[in-house]
């Protein structure tokens, strides 16, 4: 095969594979607009049922409190009534019996006159005593009309006007979220969720982050406040996991659109303590410690359940309680879990003590920082600096490994370069406490 021919079939090869290339690159924005796609039907989809639902509800509602309100105004017109109406009717019995008594008396007079002269003297006193005793110039008062209640309905249009105004700025339609999902980091057991906003005429007050699995229907509260990040811990490895998030503007009280659901996952298993070392007790979980009353037979040292820690990551120590002070208490990380140690203030070892004093291997810094309290958050961040190899000239005490530490707490900050033998993936942390009370949580 001649050089020109197997320059072209190059070229043709390389056309073909740019080809392949090109295609599933357009493969992939065709997936990416169906998605789009799918989004603005299916958000348009439940916006609709959700304004449907709302207002039919609202409807009903408000035609409920116009029933009510109707029942108890007529109700109100029927007590007027009846209350009115009783004494005139009371009135009325009086004036009939009044009729009824002088009918009888008019018969008696007429029937006295017509007796006969025997019996007229009998029968007129005997009319004329009964007419004294039904005191005939006495009668029942009646009440002028005007005395009288003349019931009447109080109806204007503000009600129509008011409703017709509030109405007509009730609800609204929102094309995008007013905060957006920026970031999902995994972590041991855990996936830190960052959000930002992206309205920049909405004040947010307060944010309000959900997840579920991907498997489950419902989504659970993991964080309601003003931060824009959170760590939501206690993921089991390997799931995938969506995050929602959604805020609340300032003076009012009801949530904006939820942004668009991501799905995060941690493949890093969770930061456990090992359990059955003396003198500590541990949750159901692994990640809190507390140093019990019980004195360990041997050292005071708890270390995790294996090298969980990797370079690149954050490792944070949350103290809920805190005991007696003593100057060998510390939290820190270690190359390994040597047994028997009194304290972390040892060779290859890192760690803040509870005064806030640091160690490196063993050896105390001149830096320091804030004592340990409750509610202290002590951070550790490592990053690989340089390998080099052992010789007799880099004069660095055989030291081939280097590790920058930042150790964080408070306000403050230590940064320093640890210097180890060999090379290290992965590391232990661990707690040392002397008298009981303290307890710490890991993640």
């Amino acid at each position: 095969m001649s050089i020109e021919t197997e320059a072209l079939l190059q070229e043709a090869k390389e056309s073909i594979e740019a080809a392949q290339n090109y295609r599933s690159e357009l493969q992939q924005r065709l997936h990416g607009l169906s998605q789009a796609r799918k989004q603005v039907r299916g958000s348009a989809s439940q916006t609709r049922e959700a304004l449907q639902r709302h207002f039919q509800e609202l409807q009903a509602a408000v035609g409920r409190l116009l029933t009510e309100r109707l029942s108890a105004l007529l109700q109100e017109v029927d007590a007027i009534e009846q209350e009115s109406v009783s004494p005139l009717d009371d009135c009325q019995k009086l004036i009939e019996h009044g009729i009824s008594t002088a009918d009888e008396l008019l018969r008696e007079g007429e029937a006295a006159l017509r007796c006969g002269i025997n019996e007229k003297e009998d029968k007129l006193g005997s009319f004329t005593k009964k007419a004294l005793q039904i005191q005939l110039d006495s009668l029942p008062e009646v009440p002028v009309l005007v005395d009288v209640p003349c019931l009447s309905a109080q109806l204007d249009d503000s009600l129509l006007h008011a409703v017709r105004e509030r109405v007509a700025r009730h609800g609204s339609v929102a094309s995008h979220p007013p905060v957006q999902i920026e970031e999902l980091v995994e972590r041991p057991g855990s996936v830190l969720v960052r959000w930002c906003k992206v309205d920049e005429d909405f004040s947010p007050q307060d944010y309000r982050l959900q997840y579920r699995r991907n498997t489950s229907s419902q989504y659970e509260d993991a964080y309601i406040g003003k931060e824009s990040e959170f760590l939501v811990m206690h993921l089991d490895p390997h799931m995938d996991h969506q995050f929602r998030v959604c805020a609340r503007g300032e003076g009012r009280t009801e949530w904006s659109p939820w942004s668009v659901p991501q799905t995060g996952y941690t493949t890093l298993a969770p930061h456990e303590w090992c359990p059955g070392t003396e003198g500590f007790i541990l949750s159901s979980r692994k990640n809190i410690a507390m140093r019990s009353e019980a004195q360990a037979s041997q050292g005071r040292v708890l270390y995790s359940n294996a090298p969980t820690y990797f370079c690149g990551q954050t490792l944070t120590f949350k103290f809920s309680a805190a005991g007696q002070l003593n100057k060998q208490d510390s939290v820190g990380v270690s190359t390994d879990n040597q047994s028997g140690a009194a304290s972390l203030q040892r060779d290859k070892a890192v760690c803040i003590s509870t005064s806030g004093a640091v160690f490196v291997n063993g050896k105390e810094m001149t830096n320091q920082l804030p004592a340990i309290t409750v509610g202290s958050a002590v951070t550790f961040d490592m990053e690989v600096v340089n390998l080099f190899p052992v010789s007799a000239n880099n004069n660095h005490d055989g030291a081939s490994f280097k590790l920058r530490v930042t150790i964080g707490s408070g306000n403050r900050e230590v940064v320093f370069d640890w210097l180890l033998d060999q090379a290290v993936d992965c590391l232990y942390f661990g707690c040392s406490f002397t008298h009981p009370g303290w307890k710490v949580l890991v993640f």
